[in-house]
């Protein structure tokens, strides 16, 4: 079937918005895609990934291109603060054996990765850009540029994140961004003899991870429970993580202690998480990733479904003859998937502040990444 409309545009060229410009290409669909940041930045260290987000990364046509850069691997190892192994959690097999059970990337390596694809399309890319009106009639929704432009489309996609200035105008009365009690520090190391998959050395209010990345380097990832969501000076992140880390006596997490530097890519974000519960569209206006559905990184699915969004809405869009009946058939399609990351992420979160069931933990988990392993 022909897709439902003929052009689109997409706000924001983060993960979600880059692949909805992927696939919305091979629909034949023309795409004009805004980027308000000039220079196409992805901040960050390391970003984990579960066997979902690969094989999304296999539709997408990068999946090569991530093996190169990245790693992959499986399970997931969990210690005491003293190195006692508690539990293993293995990852579940994905239907094409092709497809790695999960791995890790630099996140700033992924988004060019991305972007890289999205210029091979025949998508119209505009930096250092983004919208400052949206005017919707029967005929389409015509957009004001913040350059003095317009133009109409038959489809506007709000890529545009956490703070979604999309979601904003459209559903000013939708759910905030919560913060969830946590923050989390990330970094970039040498990868140490025998880190071969996800470890976490769990404590009390603290949790230390690493994660292969790359032949030589590993992502270390450490979650702190915070009773209120300060601002942190980057001047300051070095000597706090490294006091974090010291109260954990294991040998190989004192290795990792003495392994933080300056060169370290250390990065410190609160952790706050949105489900948007009501409509994901508007007429001709449809919000994908993390702006209906931000997520902790518990279950390191984040990006895995805001990447499937675009996946998914490319194929309704493909699938119905009405524009309408295509954006309902989406969130229909998409919302118990997302809200079961949104809210079993949430829930770990609460576990781990709460000195909770490790048991429940370790269940959810392993639950959640079954789930994640079926068919979108």
């Amino acid at each position: 079937m022909n897709p439902c409309i003929s052009n689109v545009l997409i706000i924001g060229g983060g993960f979600s918005g880059m692949s909805a410009a992927i696939e919305l290409e091979k629909k034949n669909i023309a795409v004009d895609l805004v980027e308000i940041d000039p220079n196409w930045r992805a901040e960050g260290a390391g970003i984990s990934l579960g066997g979902a987000t690969i094989r999304a990364f296999q539709q997408l046509g990068i999946l090569e291109e991530f093996l190169a850069k990245g790693s992959a691997h499986e399970g997931l190892d969990i210690y005491a603060p003293h190195g006692l192994h508690l539990a293993h959690i293995p990852t579940p097999l994905m239907a094409d054996a092709n497809i790695p059970k999960a791995g890790a990337i630099m996140r700033p390596a992924l988004a060019q990765i991305l972007a890289n694809k999205t210029k091979q399309t025949n998508a119209n890319v505009r930096l250092g850009c983004t919208f400052s009106s949206i005017e919707q009639d029967e005929n389409g929704a015509t957009v004001t540029f913040t350059d003095g432009t317009t133009k109409t489309y038959d489809l506007i996609i709000g890529a545009d994140g956490l703070y979604s200035k999309v979601r904003q105008i459209i559903f000013p009365e939708a759910e905030k961004p919560k913060f969830v009690g946590q923050g989390v520090w990330r970094a970039v190391l040498p990868r140490l003899e025998g880190i071969d998959n996800t470890v976490m050395w769990v404590g009390e209010h603290i949790k230390v991870g690493v994660n292969p990345m790359s032949k030589n380097e590993m992502y270390m990832f450490v979650t702190e429970d915070k009773i209120e969501n300060n601002y942190i000076e980057p001047k300051d992140f070095l000597p706090l993580l490294k006091a974090l880390v010291a109260k954990f006596p294991a040998t190989v997490v004192q290795e990792i202690h003495a392994h933080l530097n300056e060169n370290s890519k250390i990065d410190y974000r609160p952790l706050e998480g949105l489900l948007v519960k009501d409509a994901w569209h508007k007429n001709r206006i449809v919000l994908i990733g993390d702006a209906v559905h931000a997520t902790t990184p518990h279950l390191a699915s984040g990006a895995c479904i805001g990447i499937e969004d675009a996946i998914v809405l490319a194929d309704e869009l493909t699938n119905h003859a009405h524009l309408e009946q295509a954006l309902s058939a989406f969130k229909e399609r998409r919302w118990e998937r997302c809200k079961l990351v949104v809210e079993n992420s949430g829930r770990l979160a609460q576990i781990e502040i709460e000195g909770g069931d490790k048991a429940e933990h370790s269940a959810i988990m392993r639950d959640s990444h079954i789930a994640l392993a079926k068919a979108i």
